[in-house]
């Protein structure tokens, strides 16, 4: 029975009645895209192919590295039974120049902004020149390998592994480096010092029931926000990839957090309250707290609450500018425009850089990084234009959405600043402040690339 994409039951994976072709899929797809693995550490090569014999030679070297994604979801199941340690995470993914280097067409590929190739898509994406991306991204770049585990040493005995296995003619363009950030508390941040990686969208079954059925918002959503048929692999039908955007976003740490401080004044918010003015541009406090739900950050050991939706808030709690709502605008609990557009993305990103300062305390503007510290970007989708494309230039670099008046995203929306927002003067008013400047553009992409991560069918015979 042909995987079915759209059912409307997330999939228990592990389920005596799951039929051959879907147990096919699982034991042939790339670990990370249905469940996150874990990153704390990371390493990201970027290569070029000179030769397309020995490309082809370092993808089926690099299978024995790799695990499925069934393999990944028992390791998970065991760490949560016992603990147990599982195996580090090799992910490998190949651009439409490696395709094109490996000897394969690309007209196969159904999706216009990975036959594209980043570079070529700025425009759309209100990205800055190429010329000032970092160097190695402005090489062609044919395949990424991503190495991560929860301890560094691990990872770098892995990535040397990987190194080892590098015919002649294939080199390392370029590397990033991933180093998992956490607040007192060990929750996961960003670098402005909010908890990220909440609202991402879940396939399985026993992440549904772990997360909790939502009244407001379901946070089940199909394989068809997902996966893609692998149309080079053998048997397209059981075999199956995602596409992976990747982006790599400096944060401009003194310069937003200075923002929130202008915000506070300009609104004349004072003591606690003040903090309300961060959680007005990005959605939530620095602990997670839903300003949807709450005008006051929860106690820190709360659990981060994620059952709401905006449909009866028209932004005196919750401003429509928002960056969770922005990216997520959750209108209603089963048909929002994030359901119904298939905009959501499984989201797998992590921090860069190093700081001797804590991202989540109330230190003064002038302490905090200028640069050299952001997000490594990555999500999976069945669809690059569809889903990240969209949500990026339709929702977080367009003024008017959700409403006129909007004004950019002020956490990753790109472009020039026009127009001006208004605020809720108190949590829950429906007064709005005089209208206020638009946050500057504090986060600026330094290049990127689009990959699709191939089936571990296709990369054993490519």
């Amino acid at each position: 029975m042909p995987v079915n994409l759209t059912n409307t039951q997330p999939l228990a994976w592990d389920s005596a009645n799951l039929d051959a072709d879907t147990k096919a899929m699982l034991d042939n797809l790339q670990p990370n895209i249905l469940q996150p693995h874990v990153r704390e550490h990371l390493s990201v090569l970027f290569l070029h192919f000179g030769d397309a014999a020995d490309g082809k030679r370092l993808l089926k070297a690099l299978v024995p590295l790799m695990k499925s994604a069934r393999k990944h979801l028992e390791e998970v199941r065991a760490f949560r039974q016992s603990q147990a340690a599982g195996t580090p995470y090799v992910g490998v993914g190949i651009s439409k120049p490696g395709y094109l280097k490996l000897g394969h067409a690309t007209n196969a590929f159904s999706d216009n902004a990975f036959k594209s190739g980043m570079k070529h898509r700025k425009d759309t994406l209100s990205d800055p020149a190429v010329s000032s991306w970092d160097k190695h991204f402005q090489e062609e770049i044919h395949a990424v390998v991503l190495i991560g585990d929860a301890t560094e040493p691990v990872v770098a005995a892995t990535r040397a592994k990987v190194l080892g296995l590098l015919p002649a003619s294939v080199k390392v363009v370029g590397e990033e480096t991933g180093l998992g950030q956490r607040d007192a508390q060990g929750k996961g941040i960003e670098h402005f010092g909010y908890v990220d990686g909440r609202s991402q969208p879940l396939f399985l079954a026993d992440q549904v029931t772990e997360e909790g059925k939502g009244t407001n918002w379901n946070p089940f959503f199909p394989l068809s926000h997902v996966l893609e048929a692998d149309p080079l692999a053998p048997k397209p039908k059981q075999h199956f990839g995602s596409y992976l955007v990747f982006r790599k976003l400096e944060q401009n740490v003194r310069a937003f957090r200075q923002a929130e401080q202008d915000l506070a004044d300009h609104l004349g918010l004072k003591g606690d309250d003040r903090k309300r003015a961060g959680a007005m541009l990005v959605g939530r406090f620095r602990n997670g707290t839903p300003l949807r739900l709450h005008g006051k950050a929860s106690a820190d050991t709360f659990p981060v609450q994620n059952d709401f939706s905006y449909r009866d808030d028209t932004g005196a709690k919750c401003p429509v500018s928002a960056h969770i709502r922005k990216t997520n605008p959750r209108d209603s609990r089963d048909g929002g425009l994030e359901r119904s557009l298939g905009v959501m993305m499984a989201r797998r990103g992590q921090t860069y850089g190093t700081r001797a300062d804590h991202p989540w305390d109330d230190a003064p503007p002038e302490t905090r990084p200028t640069g050299g510290v952001g997000l490594l970007f990555m999500a999976f989708n069945s669809s690059l234009q569809n889903q990240f494309e969209f949500m990026q230039s339709a929702w977080a670099n367009t003024p008017g959405f959700p409403a006129d008046g909007t004004g950019h995203d002020p956490v990753i929306g790109q472009g020039k600043r026009t127009g001006k927002v208004r605020f809720p003067e108190s949590w829950g008013a429906t007064k709005l402040s005089p209208s206020q400047v638009q946050v500057p553009q504090t986060v600026t992409m330094k290049g990127g690339e689009y990959f699709f991560m191939p089936s571990l069918a296709y990369l054993k015979n490519p």
